[in-house]
């Protein structure tokens, strides 16, 4: 299993933003911190605002914000919204596997409810 860049992209924003919770950050140095699209990172801060983990800040002086501390966001939730976790193509939603009685889409299931348990137990403020 690989998280998209996106989800990666979304993680390190919080980080820098949890590293500098006394100010308001901009999108360009973010960016430019890590080496990323300005572009891109833009659509990343559209998806948190909307899921209320940063605030945005308008105007002169604007730029982003973590909405609350970082205790308060848990890993293995962030990931569950922003990653597609049907890993294969029969646990996609009404589709039933070629193969009867095949075990692997619940030893898969099985995995990555191991994967999410640690995320679950993770907090941003762990990764600081």
């Amino acid at each position: 299993m690989k998280i998209t860049q996106f989800t990666d992209y979304s993680l390190r924003l919080m980080l820098y933003l949890a590293g500098n919770r006394e100010r308001v950050v901009t999108v360009r140095e973010v960016a430019d911190f890590y080496g990323i699209s300005s572009e891109h990172l833009k659509k990343i801060v559209r998806r948190l605002a909307e899921l209320g983990y940063l605030s945005t800040v308008r105007g002169k002086n604007g730029g982003l914000l973590l909405a609350c501390d970082p205790q308060a966001i848990n890993l293995g939730r962030l990931m569950r919204q922003e990653e597609n976790l049907a890993l294969l193509p029969c646990s996609e939603p009404g589709c039933t596997c070629p193969v009867p009685a095949c075990k692997l889409a619940g030893i898969v299931d099985e995995a990555l409810d191991a994967f999410l348990g640690v995320l679950d137990r993770k907090t941003l403020a762990d990764l600081i």
